[in-house]
């Protein structure tokens, strides 16, 4: 019997597409024994197997117009712009809660990509890593370099997925996967270029060269990633679900006119996805 596994992209404010594709498959009650997320993609697959619906859907439309979410005075209060301990600590653990019991008790496998800050190569945590009351390892997938300070786990310091590992599907297929059902945030022809600002990572990650080395590489890691998957789209052994359309999404867009847009556009996309979807699942 082939293992199906579901592997989700980042992608920061992005990800509502990601979040889209998934209430969709909550709706269609669809099942994957295998889900692997990197960065934004990880907060969505985390409700997505608590099975709550349209949850991701108020963090990026209602929750991150709180400044304590992402702005210039959280970067100069607390040295991030983005409010991991906000996003998945405060807004996790009380005001919108997941649902640990199931999360904890889900019979899917669950892993979560973050960059070690030491080595600058990809770390995958899994199901026994998450505990009650603690998304640490959400907040490590997240950790977005210059834009979050690095995340502390075990002793052991981590930055955003992303970095190293954007689209994890070649971890999917080593795990065991035969086919494996992939979330894009953004179109099939997006090209990643090198980081514009790259002379800046000196400075800002002076502690953190293996980073700095790894976010050099980043578009070529990504392209890399990009053509593997397209290669297992040809063979029959991926479904690849990306923005139908150009949005003007990056990642800290506010907009929830735009942002409702694409969270639309995904559920559109996912519907046109479902009868490869019933054939492969």
């Amino acid at each position: 019997m082939n293992r199906i596994g579901l592997v989700s992209e980042g992608g920061g404010m992005r990800g509502i597409y990601g979040a889209g594709v998934l209430d969709l498959f909550l709706d269609e009650c669809l099942d994957f024994e295998y889900c692997l997320a990197v960065s934004a993609g990880s907060g969505n697959m985390a409700s997505f197997l608590a099975g709550q619906r349209k949850r991701n859907y108020n963090f990026y439309t209602v929750y991150s117009r709180d400044k304590r979410y992402m702005s210039a005075s959280n970067l100069v209060r607390t040295g991030s712009f983005f409010g991991l301990e906000y996003i998945y600590g405060t807004l996790t653990n009380e005001i919108d809660p997941i649902n640990y019991e199931k999360l904890l008790n889900t019979k899917s496998v669950f892993k979560v990509v973050a960059t070690s800050a030491q080595t600058g190569k990809p770390v995958y945590f899994s199901n026994k890593d998450f505990k009650l009351n603690d998304c640490r390892v959400l907040m490590a997938s997240s950790a977005i370099p210059v834009a979050c300070k690095p995340i502390i786990i075990n002793g052991s310091t981590y930055f955003d997925g992303g970095i190293t590992d954007p689209i994890p599907v070649r971890k999917a297929v080593e795990d065991g996967c035969d086919k494996v059902v992939v979330i894009l945030s953004k179109p099939r022809g997006f090209v990643k270029k090198p980081e514009r600002m790259s002379f800046l990572f000196g400075s800002f990650l002076k502690n953190y060269p293996e980073i700095v080395r790894a976010l050099k590489h980043r578009h070529e890691i990504y392209k890399e990633s990009l053509s593997y998957l397209f290669e297992l789209e040809r063979q029959g052994n991926a479904i690849v679900i990306a923005p139908s359309r150009q949005l003007r999404v990056n990642t800290a867009t506010r907009s929830t006119r735009v942002l409702n847009e694409l969270y639309e556009l995904a559920i559109k996309d996912a519907k046109e996805a479902l009868g490869n979807l019933r054939s492969t699942i």
